[in-house]
């Protein structure tokens, strides 16, 4: 009985430290936050297609040899040199990368779509999973964050005040800019940290009766439905693959769509 009555506690949510008003203020920042990262993330990872664009294109024109060297030539006379030029195109793949990587890394975090390697997560109760975010949250991911912020910001700001360009004299010019970029990056991974935060501390000290959209968490009553803020999709063994199909459609994206289909 008292393994049982020790599980059960582990499952209750909230306390009794935030009123419910206060308890709600903090939700919608939180709410506000998470799209704030999500719109930047969204945007933000449309910068695959140039990048897979301009890498194609960089790949097959060097697989030309000398004839990328003369079409080069023949564009310099009409100011389309650096177009047929590789060091220019590899510098810009490796922005394009940057910028990318650096912008979606918030986007991660608040749609729980970071690889977790964790045998040990999953089989916690939920108070006990709460703490985890929290305090990974508090003494790792935000101050991190915040150290890399600081260096990454002086770093751009030395590029800046030296005009920094590439090595290369056939590079990109204005190297401060992607290295703002990053910062910026961080400085939504930081916001993303919060969201996070704000969301394992309010399920912690709220009143137990409130409900929000978790990210990185599942309310108790919500296992086997959702995991870590990601609804599950149910399976039916007993079900063909083409009626389990159709039914996973119904749910998704409605009786009409799937009829139609």
């Amino acid at each position: 009985m008292a393994a049982e009555e020790t599980i059960d506690a582990g499952n209750l949510t909230g306390g009794r430290l935030l009123g419910r008003s206060t308890a709600s203020a903090l939700i919608t920042l939180s709410l506000k936050i998470r799209q704030l990262v999500d719109f930047f993330g969204r945007w933000a990872s449309l910068l695959f297609v140039p990048m897979i664009l301009v890498t194609v294109y960089d790949v097959c024109l060097r697989k030309t040899g000398k004839l990328q060297i003369d079409i080069k030539y023949a564009a310099e006379e009409i100011g389309l040199g650096q177009l047929f030029e590789s060091t220019l195109l590899q510098e810009s793949e490796w922005h394009l990368h940057t910028a990318l990587w650096a912008l979606v890394l918030g986007f991660g975090v608040v749609w729980n779509t970071q690889v977790r390697v964790d045998v040990v997560r999953e089989h916690l109760a939920f108070r006990r999973k709460a703490w985890l975010e929290l305090l990974g949250a508090t003494f790792f991911m935000l101050p991190y964050v915040i150290v890399v912020i600081y260096f990454a910001a002086i770093f751009a700001y030395d590029s800046w005040d030296i005009m920094e360009i590439s090595a290369s004299q056939v590079g990109l010019p204005y190297r401060y800019v992607i290295k703002v970029i990053l910062t910026f990056g961080f400085c939504v991974a930081a916001l993303a940290g919060l969201a996070v935060w704000l969301q394992a501390f309010i399920a912690l000290t709220a009143p137990s009766d409130m409900r929000f959209t978790l990210m990185t968490l599942e309310w108790p009553e919500g296992v086997g439905d959702s995991f870590e803020g990601k609804e599950r999709m149910a399976v039916d063994l007993e079900m063909s693959v083409e009626e389990d199909l159709q039914r996973q459609t119904k749910q998704i994206l409605g009786t009409d769509a799937a009829e139609k289909k």
